[in-house]
């Protein structure tokens, strides 16, 4: 059977791209917009998308449909009780990012435990030139080693953070969160975990039971002198509440790379706050080059094993 394959998001993935190795027809938009997923994907067997939302009133649009390949690892913009009931299939990447977003969150981190961008900015103001020693000690530095690091998510990626963590000398509490994966590690309650870390580090998946999973009851729980790192999904966090957590001196600070809605083009809180307490980037904790190769190869994969009848990653 020939597969009509079709990528609505191919500009979402920066890397080559090799075609499927079976009988194919092949199209791809560099973006999509919500009113022209239907007519695109109208004659698709295969579907190739990152964020584009695929509801039940457009799958019911799309009876040529049997494939959803995600080039992501979440996939809640997926109605999957209609994907089950109309027979579609859905993969999704994983694995791919356990370097990248865990050298990001210490990236964070570190700026923030040893405020960075407050001496940055000092520097910049010239407060150091004027300085009547050799050093400036306006801001407090603190050191990893001896502190505790909570993690949100024992899967892959925050096994790796847990990895780098205890090589900085920290203590590593794994946090019970409400859709745990294998248990591969220990958990701890998670009020235990917010009250003891020092760094608190998100790294489960969206779902309707992690939706505002911190929020501000969550928050003034957490030590004054901690850090939260969010580099996972940002409807993991009330973003109002950490925008009121952050100006009350609730928690030291927080690192972000992704936001509620993205791109931000109405705005969020979180792009008003303009103190060295907070760092937020544009969703790029992922994007590694090498990353980015690696989820391109494993989409394709992914692909071919489900037309070939031996699919793997297939979402549940």
């Amino acid at each position: 059977m020939n597969q009509h394959v079709v990528f609505l998001e191919r500009d979402s993935l920066k890397a080559r791209m090799r075609r499927p190795d079976f009988e194919h027809s092949y199209e791809e938009y560099p973006h999509t917009r919500g009113d022209q997923v239907v007519p695109r994907l109208r004659p698709a067997t295969v579907a190739i998308i990152n964020k584009v939302r695929l509801n039940d009133e457009i799958l019911a649009q799309l009876p040529s449909l049997k494939l959803i390949a995600m080039c992501a690892t979440g996939y809640d913009g997926i109605d999957m009780d209609a994907c089950r009931r109309r027979g579609i299939a859905v993969t999704n990447i994983r694995n791919y990012a356990i370097h990248t977003v865990p050298e990001h969150v210490f990236a964070l981190v570190l700026a923030l435990r040893r405020n960075l961008l407050a001496y940055r900015q000092e520097i910049e103001q010239g407060a150091w030139q004027k300085s009547e020693q050799f050093c400036l000690f306006t801001h407090d530095i603190g050191e990893l080693f001896g502190s505790t690091m909570g993690i949100i998510g024992e899967g892959a990626i925050g096994q790796a953070a847990a990895a780098i963590a205890r090589g900085f000398g920290m203590r590593v509490l794994f946090a019970y969160h409400p859709s745990p994966k294998k248990k591969k590690v220990v958990l701890t309650p998670l009020d235990q975990v917010l009250a003891e870390s020092d760094v608190l580090s998100l790294h489960c998946p969206l779902l309707p039971a992690t939706r505002n999973l911190i929020g501000i009851e969550e928050l003034r729980k957490m030590k004054r002198s901690a850090l939260l790192i969010n580099t996972a999904r940002g409807g993991l966090v009330d973003e109002a509440a950490l925008v009121q957590a952050l100006e009350e001196r609730v928690i030291a600070g927080a690192g972000f790379d992704v936001l509620t809605v993205e791109p931000p083009a109405n705005g969020n809180p979180l792009l008003e706050l303009r103190g060295p307490n907070f760092i937020l980037t544009p969703h790029v904790a992922w994007a590694s080059a090498e990353a980015m190769q690696t989820l391109a190869d494993q989409l394709i994969d992914n692909i071919e094993a489900w037309v070939a009848g031996r699919p793997q990653n297939l979402v549940t």
